[in-house]
């Protein structure tokens, strides 16, 4: 379809179903795409597995989504300042798979370029190769579910190991232009991991602040082969994570 554009958020998200997967863009505050995941708690989908660095802060993005009840699975790379996401962690609500930023960026982009696994050097010598990392906890603070051992391998006399590639039911992204093909720019550190993650859903999804009808192809930072629909949502505020004043 050469016209990619949703008119209604609610229709850009009307077809995600419980227990879907999400890739969502985003590092922080910058760059969420918060409109989206608005429309989505409207919507009502749960039992979601997202992929993200962090899951929001408490009261914005995927932290909205967390305090309803509607993730139960998480493969990120900190929790952050989130005390709803350590409570649910701690309490058995949530299963976390943790794994280094540059490695959940390069699963992101490796699912999307269809490659399934590459061999890395981040994390070996860890738990997150020899596996035990805690996934899940019961509600009495035991561990129930660990992380599995991976595979490694020698490459020129130096150990690494090996990492499967994430590709998701659907992807979230902000951008801050789309012409009707798709193409997206985005500004500034807003890029951060919103290509990544838009490459790893079988059904992109972007929000965007503003919609041209042209973009010169020098200055696409993604390519329209990986979005499917995008939606205007005009500009969007940053928000400041954590205030630090002076006395």
């Amino acid at each position: 379809m050469l016209d990619k554009t949703i008119e209604s958020i609610s229709d850009a998200v009307a077809d995600i179903s419980d227990g879907a997967s999400i890739a969502v863009g985003g590092f922080g505050l910058v760059g969420i795409p918060a409109r989206l995941i608005d429309a989505l708690r409207s919507q009502g989908a749960g039992d979601l597995t997202i992929v993200s660095n962090n899951l929001g802060t408490d009261g914005f993005g995927l932290g909205l989504l967390l305090a309803d009840g509607k993730i139960t699975r998480s493969i990120g790379s900190y929790i952050g300042s989130n005390k709803e996401y350590a409570r649910q962690y701690l309490s058995g609500e949530l299963s976390v798979e943790f794994t280094p930023q540059g490695t959940l960026a390069e699963r992101m982009r490796a699912g999307g370029a269809g490659i399934p696994a590459f061999y890395t050097k981040a994390g070996v010598g860890t738990q997150l190769a020899d596996g035990g990392l805690p996934v899940r906890y019961n509600a009495e603070g035991e561990i129930v579910e660990t992380s599995k051992p991976k595979e490694t391998r020698e490459f020129n006399g130096e150990l690494y190991v090996l990492e499967e590639s994430i590709r998701t039911d659907f992807a979230f992204v902000h951008a801050a232009k789309a012409d009707r093909f798709g193409n997206l720019v985005f500004e500034k550190t807003a890029r951060n991991f919103n290509p990544d993650a838009a490459m790893a859903g079988k059904i992109t999804i972007a929000q965007v602040e503003e919609k041209v009808d042209e973009i010169h192809p020098d200055e696409v930072h993604l390519p329209g082969i990986y979005v499917d629909r995008v939606v205007v949502v005009g500009p969007q505020e940053t928000g400041i994570e954590n205030r630090t004043v002076r006395n």
